[in-house]
């Protein structure tokens, strides 16, 4: 399925320590690949980004925001469409924060003064309040909790025909064996394929899949009973098993305010993944 590029905001100035992106980003748009020579936060304040760097692909929700060092190569689309934020901070400012690629946590405060940061970019700021702001922001960036893993995502090819149609219908009930006759390929070879490219079963993609499909249903308004029927699960009660064993607690205590990014189980590969990239086989681009 055809990806459309996004090109980025014109005359937007390198960071002097911040500089504050916001744009809308329709569904299957990505910029294309790049790298920039200053330090990026990449975070969606509503929807889900895609996000590839060298070897790896992942999704993330407004819970979670990816750290992207000075030079890095990256790619960044949405399947469904998001409200981008990126924030990029120079090099000197970034002091202490990762070397390399790193999804984190983002707490209500970081949310708060992403968008209120976003909001004042660009004004004039003659009692320092946007340089409070972007202290903040780096403090709290220096405190977010390393996620272990994110939804990862295949490169392309039929790999992300498969994920797409799962992500837009996760209650699909089609195992290995149907889909393999979908995609062409025996069942084993699609397990190995799937093994390699994201470093878990296809049983446990879905796993992780319903997960973060759940928070994004549930942060979209939409009530538990709904969520575990649009997510396939037999009963109410059984949508609420399976989040609690994975969350810690029920979608009713998260969303009363439960982790802003709750940790995710490893992600366990039985040797170094082949690739992975961009957000489908289609798309060729990202921010």
């Amino acid at each position: 399925m055809i990806w459309e590029t996004v090109t980025a905001p014109p005359g937007l100035a390198p960071p002097r320590p911040m500089t504050v992106r916001a744009q809308s980003i329709p569904p299957r748009h990505a910029f294309p690949e790049h790298a920039h020579s200053w330090h990026q936060l990449v975070y969606a304040i509503s929807g889900v980004l895609t996000v590839a760097v060298a070897g790896r692909s992942f999704v993330i929700s407004p819970e979670q925001a990816v750290w992207l060092p000075t030079g890095l190569r990256h790619r960044v689309g949405t399947l469904p469409g998001a409200e981008f934020r990126s924030l990029w901070i120079a090099d000197e400012a970034g002091a202490g924060l990762p070397a390399r690629a790193t999804v984190v946590g983002v707490s209500p405060l970081l949310r708060a003064l992403i968008v209120e940061a976003a909001a004042i970019e660009g004004q004039d700021d003659p009692d320092g309040y946007a340089g409070r702001v972007t202290g903040l922001i780096l403090d709290q960036l220096r405190r977010a909790r390393p996620l272990p893993g994110a939804l990862p995502w295949p490169r392309e090819g039929s790999l992300g025909a498969l994920c797409e149609a799962l992500y837009a219908d996760p209650a699909d009930p089609r195992g290995p064996e149907a889909w393999g006759r979908e995609l062409g390929m025996s069942a084993r070879t699609l397990a190995r394929r799937v093994e390699a490219e994201l470093g878990m079963s296809l049983r446990s993609w879905r796993r992780r899949l319903r997960l973060f499909k759940a928070i994004e249903l549930l942060g979209g308004g939409q009530s538990v009973t709904q969520a575990a029927m649009e997510l396939g699960y037999g009963s109410t009660a059984a949508f609420i098993y399976a989040f609690r064993g994975e969350m810690g607690c029920s979608p009713q205590a998260y969303m009363r305010g439960g982790p802003a990014s709750p940790p995710a189980p490893p992600i366990r590969r039985r040797r170094a993944a082949g690739s992975a990239g961009t957000a489908t086989g289609t798309a060729r681009s990202s921010a």
